[in-house]
């Protein structure tokens, strides 16, 4: 997998859910030009994340059965067609089917997920993750400084008539320059749809999706809230200065790309807990936003440094866990995902208008905690589960987060992060 094939990859990452967040910062002059009142500019953005949820659920699995590769130009191909809908929308009913076209095609970046971990060798697969899922982070962060930008020199409709420009250049490329993705055998839909739902009550992958749940709703409290304060006394802040604070994030998840090296290396489990714990302490620091900026960004970079480590080992561990469903096991693990993220985007707000920024601040710490709870029931699970692999087997286990590795005589393996699944 060439530096090529990451960076288009990560393209096609950044691009579709950027389409899901450009218009956060864009709220107000869409509402105005297309009648929308004040209460209801939030559906905006959330008719986008509801259909990003229905395409987790509908598509992603698809890449268990189909060839990715088409999937991911074909899905591209979809999200420009709802972008474009949504930049010539004379009315608000337009606007609303086509970002919640864009939304549910979005989930493309799963399927590029999916993708990587497939094509790549065991040895580098965390790291061609942490590059490629890169991507995301600067999709999301980045769009709001864009966005703001492009919004200011030429209206809020050219941020989605780019977007639809660039998924459409994208879905060409990938199907011109992406390798191959040949299927061993074919799979029927409704299997998947129920392997999908059988991931839920598996403890290797619900572990890790409680951790996804509780952290980005730890950064989903941040990122939806954070303006408020900012826009307020004794700040008050433009939404381009606002907008800016996504370049101290971007910087933190650039940061932790070599997290994926880390996982390669064995070290993923550990990578979590440390992050976990940086995250706790990230928000010390932007609890502190009443009064100092500085202590703000430190905690921004912070967050987004452990929410950006945790979020690839946690998919470098379930690839590792599921080889032969990659696609499936992503979609279900980015639903932990959604409702984290909108848990946290719907309670933060409540919070401040009640207790101020001390509101978000203790929410986003306690589900934080919450994310560490989880990290260490999972670990000791995992070392129950490998004392019961040696005593039935009478080999040792190695623990860590290296790929599958065999138990011999039995078949139990352990997985990544340390977790075992039994298969004596």
């Amino acid at each position: 997998m060439g530096w090529r094939t990451r960076l288009l990859l990560g393209a096609v990452c950044g691009v579709a859910v950027a389409s899901v967040y450009a218009g956060q910062p864009v709220l107000g002059p869409m509402g105005r030009d297309l009648g929308v009142s004040a209460g209801s500019l939030g559906w905006f953005v959330a008719i986008g994340q509801l259909g990003y949820l229905v395409g987790l659920v509908l598509l992603v699995p698809l890449g268990d059965m189909l060839d990715r590769r088409r999937l991911i130009a074909a899905h591209l191909g979809l999200v420009a067609a709802g972008t474009a809908i949504t930049a010539a929308a004379p009315v608000a009913w337009a606007a609303f089917a086509g970002l919640a076209a864009a939304g549910v095609f979005a989930v493309v970046v799963q399927t590029a997920v999916a993708y990587t971990a497939s094509i790549s060798p065991p040895a580098e697969r965390g790291r061609n993750l942490g590059i490629v899922t890169s991507g995301v982070v600067i999709g999301i962060l980045g769009a709001r400084v864009i966005a703001g930008v492009l919004a200011d020199l030429w209206g809020w409709r050219s941020i989605y008539l780019v977007l639809a420009v660039l998924a459409g250049v994208l879905a060409l490329l990938a199907l011109a320059l992406l390798p191959a993705d040949v299927r061993a055998g074919t799979v029927r839909y409704g299997r998947l749809l129920q392997s999908f739902g059988g991931l839920f009550a598996q403890p290797v992958f619900l572990s890790r999706g409680l951790i996804a749940f509780f952290l980005f709703a730890s950064f989903g409290t941040l990122w939806s809230g954070m303006a408020l304060p900012l826009a307020g006394a004794p700040w008050h802040l433009s939404e381009a200065q606002i907008g800016l604070f996504g370049v101290a994030g971007l910087a933190g998840a650039l940061g932790a790309a070599r997290s994926g090296r880390w996982g390669d290396a064995g070290h993923a489990r550990r990578v979590t807990g440390i992050a976990l714990a940086l995250l706790l302490a990230s928000w010390v620091a932007i609890g502190q936003l009443s009064w100092s900026l500085p202590l703000l960004i430190v905690g921004v970079i912070l967050l987004d440094f452990a929410v950006q480590a945790v979020h690839v080992s946690n998919q470098h561990a379930l690839t590792a866990a599921y080889v032969d469903r990659t696609s499936t096991v992503i979609g279900a693990y980015m639903v932990f995902y959604s409702l984290g993220s909108a848990l946290g985007a719907a309670a933060t707000t409540a919070l401040f208008d009640a207790a101020g920024w001390m509101g978000p601040t203790v929410l986003g710490a306690t589900l934080a905690l919450c994310a560490l709870a989880a990290w260490v029931f999972s670990a000791q699970t995992a070392a129950r589960a490998a004392q019961r692999v040696r005593g039935r087997c009478g080999d040792a286990a190695v623990a860590g987060s290296s790929p599958v590795l065999p138990v011999s005589r039995c078949g139990s393996s352990v997985q990544g992060g340390g977790e075992v699944q039994e298969a004596c």
